[in-house]
């Protein structure tokens, strides 16, 4: 019984209960105390999840549950599976998702960081066009350097898209510099439409891709996804569907009463 009212009575001090604590001597050993202190938990961890999710700027994406697996040419189902396990997170190391445009790379990306806020961890998304041009607008040195440790802070930073636009040399090193304040301290997540051998393609003329590279990949769990397009399946499908629609309209309209 000791032991369970010392537990009790740690809890409410992490919530900081104080008015309870106060006249905990009194109260201790009423149920009421043991509901008020879960309920307070409970509600605390929603708040912060709240504010977690808010702040990473997830947005709207679909349940994992939804992929159609069988979908892809090649989707390594096992693998995307334990990612979601976050052990990656522990060894800090990155995810890289590779494959062409709507296979489901950034489906999958925020599942896992979804995930992630689920379990207590700071996370970041956002996309390599808005992060690079929002760094590379910066003037002053030191706002800069701020903005960098933002993104370099949270346990877990999603960058999307990388490869759909071309960048200058500036941004290319503005990517290295907050990879490399990242390198074997925190996890990134990338996904790309491009493998590393076209990324010079991305970045043209810039000196520091190899290096670029070299960081994102060394501890890394590397995906590639193959298939045709969800979107294009998806709006075929609904074409199609249209199509039969008014073909039934046009039957409907022509049939001759009796």
């Amino acid at each position: 019984m000791a032991t369970n009212d010392e537990d009790l009575k740690k809890r409410a001090k992490a919530l900081k209960l104080n008015g309870l604590l106060a006249h905990w001597a009194e109260v201790s050993e009423a149920q009421w105390v043991r509901e008020l202190i879960e309920w307070e938990e409970v509600a605390r961890q929603q708040r912060s999840l709240d504010r977690r999710v808010k702040q990473a700027r997830l947005g709207r994406f679909k349940p994992l549950c939804d992929y159609d697996w069988n979908w892809p040419r090649r989707c390594d189902r096992g693998t995307i599976e334990n990612l979601m396990s976050l052990e990656f997170m522990a060894e800090k190391a990155n995810v890289i998702l590779i494959g062409p445009n709507g296979v489901g790379k950034t489906m999958i990306a925020l599942n896992i960081a979804h995930q992630a806020l689920i379990r207590g961890s700071q996370v970041v998304c956002t996309t390599a066009g808005s992060l690079l041009n929002e760094l590379a607008s910066i003037d002053s040195a030191s706002g800069l350097k701020r903005r960098i440790n933002y993104y370099a802070k949270p346990q877990l930073l999603l960058i999307d898209e990388v490869g759909y636009l071309s960048y200058g040399t500036r941004h290319a090193d503005l990517l290295f510099e907050l990879l490399n304040q990242r390198y074997e301290k925190q996890s990134t997540i990338v996904t790309t439409n491009r493998p590393f051998s076209e990324w010079t393609e991305v970045f043209p003329n810039a000196a520091c891709v190899t290096s670029l590279v070299d960081r994102l990949m060394h501890h890394a769990e590397i995906v590639g996804i193959e298939g045709d397009s969800f979107r294009l399946r998806e709006a075929m499908e609904r074409q199609e569907k249209r199509g039969k629609k008014s073909t039934k309209a046009k039957g409907d309209t022509h049939e001759k009463p009796e």
